[in-house]
């Protein structure tokens, strides 16, 4: 089966010329999107030169920064529209290990969709601040008590879909566009009826580049899971 694996990229100059070929190597049937959203720092061009010497490697240039879950759902669009069979998220600093999409390659056999889960056997987050980790570890504790969806980790971006998933769930419907778009598309794959599998991964802090987190994100999830228990409720999703 086809794979590809959708990074998101914004100013990751640093990260993108060793991720790619990293996880190239894990897989013959793994490809890569990437999705800049015309970085200043010319990550995009260093992915329009990596392309041209890898025919395993797409670019989709996007006018500007437009949010994670805009570059996804375009992501998405484009893996349905060219026929990949599983479709991936992965951030590009390194916090997701290449390595684990062996792992994820195997869980898939037996599930719709794969979580890859910080929190599934204790803690598995490395250099993180203390707050940074009780945000995170309660925003799915908040979660899971909001939406009813059971998986340990929600708001996690290591995932792997299979592509009746997507094609299931009306993609110009997701409204999220930070972290919540993580719980959103998992709740709407879980409320379709599609098998949900989380595995362990080990999450390590970027040590290059600068997080995206912000209050607006945080402000987003707070109120996303009411509104996606809201629209159960109405069977609107």
């Amino acid at each position: 089966m086809k794979s590809l694996i959708i990074i998101p990229t914004y100013n990751e100059r640093e990260n993108i010329e060793r991720i790619v070929p990293q996880v190239l190597e894990q897989d013959s049937s793994i490809h890569v999107l990437i999705v800049d959203d015309n970085s200043p720092d010319g990550t995009g061009e260093i992915a329009d030169l990596m392309a041209k010497t890898d025919d395993r490697i797409h670019i989709l240039h996007r006018p500007g920064k437009g949010g994670l879950g805009t570059a996804y759902i375009d992501g998405f669009k484009y893996a349905l529209k060219e026929n990949y069979d599983l479709i991936f998220e992965m951030d590009c600093d390194f916090s997701h290990d290449p390595k684990s999409l062996i792992d994820f390659l195997e869980a898939i056999q037996d599930a719709d969709l794969v979580l890859g889960s910080r929190y599934i056997s204790g803690v598995n987050v490395i250099n993180w601040p203390m707050m940074r980790l009780l945000l995170s570890y309660y925003a799915n504790v908040y979660s899971r008590w909001v939406t009813g969806l059971r998986v340990k980790d929600a708001t996690g971006g290591f995932k792997c879909f299979r592509r009746e998933v997507l094609e299931a769930i009306d993609l110009n419907k997701v409204k999220s566009n930070g972290y919540s778009f993580q719980i959103e598309m998992s709740f709407r794959a879980w409320k379709k009826g599609f098998k949900i599998k989380e595995i362990p991964i080990i999450f390590e802090d970027r040590k290059a580049g600068r997080s995206k987190m912000s209050k607006k994100i945080v402000r987003e999830a707070i109120w996303m899971v009411w509104r996606l228990r809201w629209w159960s409720f109405l069977r609107k999703l």
